[in-house]
């Protein structure tokens, strides 16, 4: 806490790094240098240009802004027996895309699981998918599908140049499309609502 007082005042230099471990009881400078260093890749701390020995405190939300993104739920999709259904707009889901590993585009959307063909892949009823459109889908892939005029969500596989969508689950038979298959995204991430 008293790094943060001291490095928040305008025109003070901060103290040598000896002089804050000594205030916080440190004996190793090195450790409180190791510390900053840290600090300052996190973007917690960082260096005004121009201004020898001065770190400026950044509002620990800053880094939070920037990876926090609003992400289109287009309603749901069955994760079952696919069904003519007609996607509807419900608002956003909020996603630290940082922490999960995903870069959004104009062209991602989540979708809600209603059903149990995926519980083999640990997609639950209730679940949110977070889809990417337009990405060409490879074997193996979760993908929301158009099978034959219904959606649905299931695994793309091509086997011997032939697409078809497989369940994870037993109860449920392969897709076997007798006309068209439109993939209409390609599965990115899941986000799981704590009940």
């Amino acid at each position: 806490m008293d790094i943060v007082v001291v490095c928040q005042r305008n025109g003070v230099p901060t103290p040598p790094v000896r002089e804050i471990a000594a205030r916080l009881g440190v004996k190793s400078p090195g450790t409180v240098a190791d510390h900053l260093a840290a600090l300052r890749r996190k973007g917690f701390l960082e260096n005004p240009k121009g201004r020898a020995r001065s770190l400026r405190v950044r509002t620990p939300l800053d880094p939070l802004r920037r990876t926090v993104v609003d992400v289109p739920v287009y309603g749901s999709i069955p994760a079952g027996f696919a069904e003519d259904h007609q996607q509807e707009a419900r608002g956003c889901i909020s996603v630290d895309v940082g922490s999960l590993g995903i870069r959004t585009t104009t062209r991602t959307f989540a979708l809600q699981v209603r059903g149990d063909s995926m519980v083999g892949k640990h997609i639950l009823d209730g679940d949110f998918v977070i889809f990417e459109h337009g990405v060409t889908p490879r074997s193996g892939d979760v993908v929301a599908a158009l099978i034959d005029n219904e959606s649905t969500l299931k695994t793309f596989i091509m086997e011997k140049g032939k697409p078809w969508l497989r369940a994870e689950n037993p109860k449920y038979p392969k897709l076997i499309p007798a006309s068209e298959l439109l993939i209409q995204g390609i599965m990115v991430s899941l986000i799981r609502k704590r009940k």
